[in-house]
């Protein structure tokens, strides 16, 4: 039997990706009575799901309607990625350590997996793939410092700057070179200790998401 707990967190996991996938409500609004309905699960995990999704920015909540999709606007999203530089450059500035009970080559090797498939991804175009793998290299990755928090809290800003994202590049001429693929070279760069161009990759990757950012700001969604 699925325990309601998890139930929830399941549920939150498929409402995110149809989120990022930009296939939830029409016009982003829907109501928890749909979504069960869609699922064919009872209310109360549903609206579990949705409550956690709103806590996350994902989601707002509409007075006596249901729920929304958030909005961001490009300088939100500039903020997000400018917000992850700052807690990045923290990281390097103040020598992190990589936690050796995690940082281990078992560890490593599942990174570089989730890299590679990353890059590939974004190298074939394939948005969908590209959005689940990149975010799970980030989160590995991120989990190698040891720090949940820094994790849980640069994990939401890029599902954020995604959901915000997605929209856009699926109407993109050329959208590979909308994307980022140097995952498997920082990757590579972590786990032999080399911080200088770990830097450069995370300055090149700070680069890139802020130029998407002006790109979106002179052409704004419709």
């Amino acid at each position: 039997m699925i325990r309601r707990s998890t139930l929830r967190e399941q549920l939150a996991d498929a409402l995110r990706e149809e989120i990022l996938a930009g296939r939830l409500g029409p016009e982003g609004e829907f109501t928890v009575r749909e979504i069960a309905e869609h699922y064919g699960v009872s209310a109360t995990p549903v609206r579990e799901a949705l409550v956690d999704l709103s806590a996350q920015g994902l989601l707002d909540v509409e007075q006596h309607r249901g729920f929304r999709i958030r909005r961001f606007s490009p300088d939100e999203f500039r903020h997000m990625v400018e917000a992850q530089g700052i807690v990045s450059d923290g990281l390097l500035a103040a020598g992190a350590v990589l936690d050796p009970d995690r940082a281990n080559p078992e560890a490593f090797t599942s990174v570089r997996r989730r890299a590679a498939a990353a890059r590939q991804a974004a190298t074939a175009g394939d948005l969908d793939i590209l959005i689940g793998y990149d975010l799970r290299f980030w989160r590995e990755l991120d989990a190698l410092v040891g720090n949940p928090h820094i994790g849980e809290f640069l994990d939401r800003l890029r599902v954020r700057c995604w959901a915000f994202t997605v929209p856009f590049l699926r109407r993109a001429p050329e959208l590979t070179a909308h994307l980022w693929a140097g995952h498997l070279e920082l990757a590579d760069a972590v786990e032999r200790g080399d911080r200088a161009e770990t830097e450069r990759l995370l300055a090149s990757y700070r680069g890139h998401t802020l130029a998407l950012a002006t790109r979106l700001a002179a052409h704004p969604r419709t």
